[in-house]
């Protein structure tokens, strides 16, 4: 069986990435399309597949710009050729379902959310967008929303990384999908023997993730806190940042285990579709003081591995932090990290093999079943033989004329 991973665009290693690593895993002859490949910035465990990018990767500037090349990322995906490929799993945030799968093949689409800039955060992105996007932005939004909900009948079955993530499949696609975790690397991360004085924030630096609220927060609380991430926002949070807040911009993943091993507490300020940081933190052993709402209500337990709060605003954050302060000693790392444990790359195999399994043997059987249907049925046609009397023996050609029906292929 020939099988063939699509992800949006390869340029960094998150959530998403970590999901192509573990269909590595799965399928290690499997070749990968993208539509911009950064071969520097991606794991040896996806460099040591076969990597077809897009034309989008000869057009200069792509590979650092490549979510300003939205409008032409249909046709680029449209240009992919998966001629022979028996098995398509798609990797979708950005556009990658739009791929033209073979009539045969299986299309599996993993969502980890259908295009945000398109649909829930299309009003939050256009107000936080360059001039020339927000002017844009309304044309082309129409035509690639069309475009989206039309390819989403291209796909087979869908998966979704969250019960969150499954509901707008549903209200946009108007299609049922599955849900199954992201895998996390839960044995990757380890509980501290100490702790220190600092809560973390870590992730990439963009307008949803809310890291303002975490920074304006513990400015005025006079707090610690630690940012480890990049993105655009990273001149403009340092702007509005007190003495107590420090910036470690993209640090190497044993600094990011350390930090998460020993912070007082993650905080998650933004609404993620799952959410890795905080399943990764807890499997360190240490709590989650997160907004209450999408992938964050599957994940984190109130009271039991992290404070929820209700509205995105400094103050909601504070009140947050105070009451988690009032109750530290409550939270248990053993207990935290057990948690965590439920989210699993092992569980997260065992889940797609399955669906996948489940998928192509249904495949198979509608496949017999249009055989069967389409298989010429056996003519019916008169034959005349000779009827045997009581006063003479039977023979052919003698006695009277009856008909004998008899299959003729």
């Amino acid at each position: 069986m020939r099988v063939a991973i699509v992800h949006y665009w390869l340029v960094s290693m998150r959530g998403g990435e970590k999901v192509v690593e573990a269909l590595c895993d799965l399928y290690p002859e499997a070749d990968i399309f993208t539509l911009v490949y950064d071969e520097s910035r991606v794991s040896e465990k996806i460099k040591k597949h076969k990597v077809t990018s897009s034309f989008l990767q000869r057009v200069p500037g792509a590979v650092r710009h490549y979510q300003s090349l939205l409008p032409l990322m249909p046709f680029a995906l449209e240009g992919l050729d998966l001629s022979g490929y028996d098995l398509i799993i798609s990797s979708e945030s950005g556009p990658a379902k739009g791929i033209i799968p073979p009539p045969n093949a299986v299309h599996i689409c993993y969502c980890h959310s259908p295009m945000r800039y398109l649909w829930d955060h299309y009003h939050f992105y256009r107000s936080t967008a360059g001039f020339a996007s927000r002017l844009l932005m309304p044309i082309l939004a129409p035509l690639l929303r069309s475009w989206d909900v039309n390819t989403s009948l291209r796909v087979d079955r869908f998966i979704a990384n969250s019960h969150h993530v499954s509901g707008r499949i549903g209200k946009y696609y108007r299609r049922p999908a599955t849900v199954i975790y992201p895998p996390v690397s839960v044995e990757d991360f380890a509980i501290s023997a100490e702790t220190d004085d600092f809560y973390l924030c870590a992730g990439q630096l963009i307008p949803y993730k809310r890291i303002d609220l975490a920074v304006r927060a513990f400015t005025k609380m006079g707090r610690n806190l630690v940012v480890i991430g990049e993105g655009k926002e990273l001149a403009q949070l340092k702007r509005i940042a007190g003495p107590t807040i420090t910036f470690l911009g993209r640090a190497p993943f044993s600094v990011l285990k350390e930090k998460m091993a020993r912070c007082r507490a993650l905080i998650f300020p933004g609404e993620e579709d799952f959410g890795i940081v905080p399943v990764e933190v807890m499997a360190s052993g240490r709590p989650i003081i997160a907004f209450g709402s999408g992938g964050a209500l599957e994940t984190v337990v109130h009271g039991q591995t992290g404070i929820l709060f209700d509205e995105q605003s400094e103050q909601a954050l504070i009140e947050a932090v105070e009451a988690f302060e009032a109750d530290e000693s409550a939270f248990r790392p053993e207990a935290i990290r057990a948690h965590a444990a439920q989210f699993s790359t092992k569980s997260f195999l065992t889940s797609m093999r399955s669906i996948i399994a489940e998928e192509l043997l249904a495949r198979k059987a509608s496949a017999y079943k249009t055989v069967a249907t389409v298989a010429p049925r056996p003519r019916i046609v008169e034959e005349t033989m000779p009827v045997p009397t009581l006063d003479m023996p039977a023979h052919p050609g003698l006695g009277e004329q009856a008909i004998v029906h008899a299959p003729q292929f």
